[in-house]
């Protein structure tokens, strides 16, 4: 299995601009949430800008930020 690339490091004095990050996803307690390894859950907790707590049904899973495989629905 092949590492990804590492990402591109963009010099302050290049004529090129940086990509845009995305803001940080924040959730509530009670967000309908879907996680690409573990399916659709609630979120049951949040630690604000550290993780969130999630039931996923028959386990509960404590996600860290910045919640790449998780999305709101």
């Amino acid at each position: 299995m092949t590492k990804p690339a590492a990402p591109k490091r963009y010099l302050p004095t290049s004529p090129f601009k940086a990509p845009v990050t995305a803001a940080p996803k924040h959730f509530a307690v009670g967000d309908r949430v879907t996680h690409d390894m573990y399916g659709l859950g609630r979120v049951i907790g949040v630690e604000e800008g550290i993780a969130a707590l999630v039931d996923f049904g028959s386990v509960q899973h404590r996600i860290l930020s910045p919640y790449s495989k998780m999305s709101k629905l």
